[in-house]
């Protein structure tokens, strides 16, 4: 079958090498245009778009793809299928139905729960224990199409989204060639979603990384693994931005008589603070204006007490 693939970001490279590695037919790519990042404001091309041009595969950049020009331009290559994966723009109906077989999507959730940008992030904060991959026909909704292959993964207690994310993006790659195999074979059969099960994963802010210390230290714990390494988890301390990157919670420790965020204790490479029901140990710490570090390297430039609140501050931006 001749494909074309669209996606941007690394979840989608991977992908891409997947299905080049199996040998599939791969007429274009299509990706978002080149950003301007960093102090300089050079462009800098999507990863999808850095695997497409190795292997001299030809590109596709529409600013609206859904623009009758673009949409001739789809038409031209004559594809029998689409793989569509974190492209970043909604395909219109136009789209969807020109390739023979449709356009298959590599969700990166157990549909339907978690539909939406940010499953990832969100099935971590939620404290799910698994998840995994979904390929799915699109329709004209929001992943509500027919589901038609699925993979799924432990999500682990240190799993954090940078971990999630790749082993998911591994498995979205073999997911979508297993299940081209499958298509191949006519042995793919479509299941509809069932509405009533569904939740939205909306975009990550980042507001939404601000610590709450009156959850729970398994609530507080998910939130930092879930926005670790962006946008992060952050509280406030002496008027500064302070971000925790790693922590371990104990919920069974009683903390009766004492403030959620209070530091209860300093070790040699950990600090212990309150929640509104047991205590976290943070590990890895950052001050405003300084790097990540683990705890002991941070204690030896910020000193910290016993009896200090985090948290307490409204002067603090994310």
């Amino acid at each position: 079958m001749k494909m074309i693939f669209m996606g941007t970001p690394d979840f989608a490279a991977g992908a891409l090498r997947a299905l080049i590695a199996a040998g599939h037919d791969i007429a274009a790519v299509v990706t978002q245009p080149d950003k301007a990042k960093g102090r300089s404001r050079e462009p800098v091309p999507s990863p999808v778009k850095v695997c497409a041009l190795e292997h001299n595969i030809p590109v596709l950049q529409p600013k609206r793809v859904k623009a009758p020009e673009s949409v001739e331009e789809l038409r031209a290559y004559r594809a029998d299928i689409y793989i569509v994966a974190a492209y970043g723009q909604i395909l219109s109906q136009e789209i969807l139905d020109l390739p023979k077989y449709g356009c298959l999507n590599i969700h990166a959730s157990l549909l339907p729960k978690y539909r939406g940008a940010a499953p990832i992030q969100h099935v971590i904060i939620d404290g799910e224990e698994r998840t995994g991959i979904t390929i799915m026909q699109m329709d004209a909704g929001i992943d509500t199409g027919d589901m038609l292959y699925k993979k799924e993964t432990v999500i682990g207690p240190e799993d954090t989204y940078e971990t999630l994310h790749d082993r998911l993006m591994e498995l979205g790659g073999e997911a979508v060639t297993e299940a081209l195999t499958l298509l191949e074979q006519g042995k793919l059969i479509p299941e509809k979603q069932d509405d009533s099960e569904s939740c939205y994963a909306p975009l990550i802010g980042k507001s939404m990384g601000e610590i709450d210390f009156s959850k729970t230290a398994a609530e507080v714990d998910r939130l930092i693994r879930g926005m670790t390494p962006w946008p992060s988890a952050y509280t406030g301390f002496r008027g500064r931005q302070f971000k925790i990157w790693k922590a371990v919670p104990d919920t069974k420790r009683d903390v009766s008589g004492h403030v959620p965020g209070e530091i209860l204790s300093v070790e040699k490479d950990s600090v212990t603070v309150a929640t509104g029901k047991g205590v976290l140990r943070l590990l890895e710490l950052q001050t405003e204006g300084k790097k990540r570090m683990n705890a002991h390297d941070f204690l030896l430039g910020v000193k910290l007490q016993p009896g200090e609140i985090l948290g307490l501050t409204d002067t603090v931006n994310p």
